[in-house]
């Protein structure tokens, strides 16, 4: 197994274990850790594709990781709340 493969293999059991873990309601999708464990292995997951050049991956797993990182923050998402 080369190394783009390892890191690959890394980054989507990361995420499927955020997903198990969510769909099990072990870890809430609000959870700081959840969202954390969706940039990491995002992340992971983006930099495998960028060493093997498969750039449709790239933009995906980058643009997951960057959602995951805003929402991390609790930066909004073009949500307005009215004011009474």
């Amino acid at each position: 197994m080369k190394t783009p493969d390892i890191l690959a293999s890394i980054g989507v059991i990361i995420l499927l274990i955020a997903f198990l873990l969510n769909l099990y309601k072990k870890l809430p999708a609000q959870s700081q850790a959840y969202k954390l464990l969706n940039l990491i292995g995002a992340g992971i997951c983006c930099f495998s594709s960028y060493l093997i050049k498969f750039y449709p991956f790239v933009v995906l797993e980058s643009v997951w990781a960057f959602v995951a990182l805003l929402s991390l923050f609790n930066v909004p998402r073009g949500t307005s709340v009215e004011n009474k």
